[in-house]
């Protein structure tokens, strides 16, 4: 079964999608954006325990890797193209989840969702101003990323710290955190034709800056 892009965009009016790299600020601009304007927040992985329910290791094989692969270690140490593959893989499986949930839950309120929907399915189901980019350089989404404290980050940092080499497993662990954060994506990103903001100092504090202009953006007070 096909569900037509214009479907789709009726039914997801009421949803706005921050998207782009690691340590680019989307998750508190989606948590602030939601507080200031009173949108339902949808975090990062939000409703990822009910699509696992339902999801099998022949329709979302990567979505079902641990059910079906190896332990933590094995994952961890993966080569960087495995894991920017699986990476791209869990994104498009959990597209089908995630925008029959956002039906759902965009019917009567409006959501603001730190989504991982890839460019061109975005482009499909939301308009110019539902979207919006955020962007780090490489070397802060890779060398930042576990200095947040959000648990499936320490998570992570846990498991890497428990390797039989925790050095080695931490430098092919950013191996894979800089393929997913490369130029190329980086590049994707910026040249998608979405409304794009760039973050080039993680110490300044530009929150309000970044929450105004996408406030502007999406319509929104």
């Amino acid at each position: 079964m096909e569900i037509r892009g214009n479907i789709l965009r009726h039914y997801l009016k009421n949803v706005y999608f921050i998207n782009g790299t690691a340590y680019a600020g989307k998750s508190t601009m989606c948590a602030l954006l939601a507080e200031r304007y009173g949108l339902l927040h949808c975090g990062e992985n939000y409703g990822a325990d009910a699509f696992m329910q339902v999801a099998t290791p022949e329709e979302q094989p990567n979505m079902t890797y641990f059910k079906t692969h190896g332990d933590w270690q094995a994952f961890l140490n993966r080569t960087p193209e495995a894991y920017a593959a699986w990476i791209e893989g869990t994104s498009r499986e959990m597209a089908g989840f995630e925008v029959a949930e956002l039906i759902r839950l965009s019917a009567h309120q409006k959501v603001i969702v730190d989504t991982n929907l890839p460019a061109d399915l975005l482009r499909e189901i939301a308009g110019y101003r539902q979207v919006a980019i955020l962007l780090s350089p490489q070397a802060m989404s890779v060398d930042c990323f576990f200095e947040r404290e959000d648990s499936d980050k320490q998570f992570l940092l846990a498991q890497i710290r428990r390797a039989k080499d925790p050095e080695k497993t931490m430098r092919n662990f950013r191996a894979c955190l800089a393929a997913v954060n490369s130029q190329d994506v980086y590049d994707g990103w910026k040249n998608s034709g979405f409304f794009t903001l760039v973050r080039e100092d993680a110490a300044a504090d530009t929150r309000e800056e970044a929450l105004a202009a996408l406030a502007a953006h999406f319509g929104l007070g």
